[in-house]
């Protein structure tokens, strides 16, 4: 298995999971997610770069820069999920696979996070099992090929 690079890229709030609504997503932190990724991503053959932004215009560069360069992303859109079509449509552009990722199920909560404007163009998603849907992501994309 050759080493590639994945990119991990998380939108916003995401900077604050360890203290931002434990009981909904877990004392998980920036840092153990990070951490986890990385150590998963060695195990499988990958160098994972993980980034978190709030801003959707730097969440849509980093999307251009891993369709201009042919890198597989994990993506937690986070709030961008519902309703940013900027994100939708870099999304589209993707020249490698792109899973969509969330640590709870947005099926069986809030109504209006129940739709993804995002699902319909990635490669697929796991949602529901908390730092776990990064980590089986990961495995999906170590098992795609080159």
């Amino acid at each position: 298995m050759t080493n590639r690079t994945v990119l991990v890229l998380n939108g916003p709030n995401l900077g604050m999971l360890g203290s931002r609504e434990p009981d909904v997503y877990g004392a998980t932190t920036p840092a153990d997610l990070e951490r986890a990724c990385r150590e998963a991503g060695e195990a499988l053959g990958l160098t994972v770069v993980v980034r978190q932004t709030d801003d959707e215009a730097e969440l849509v560069a980093w999307l251009h820069e891993a369709a201009r360069e042919s890198v597989p992303v994990i993506l937690n859109p986070a709030a961008f999920t519902h309703y940013s079509y900027a994100v939708r449509d870099a999304v589209a552009m993707r020249t490698a696979p792109l899973i969509e990722v969330h640590l709870t199920n947005p099926a069986a909560r809030e109504a209006f996070r129940r739709q993804s404007v995002v699902a319909e163009v990635a490669s697929g998603t796991v949602a529901g099992f908390g730092l776990a849907s990064y980590l089986l992501a990961l495995q999906a994309l170590a098992h795609e090929p080159s």
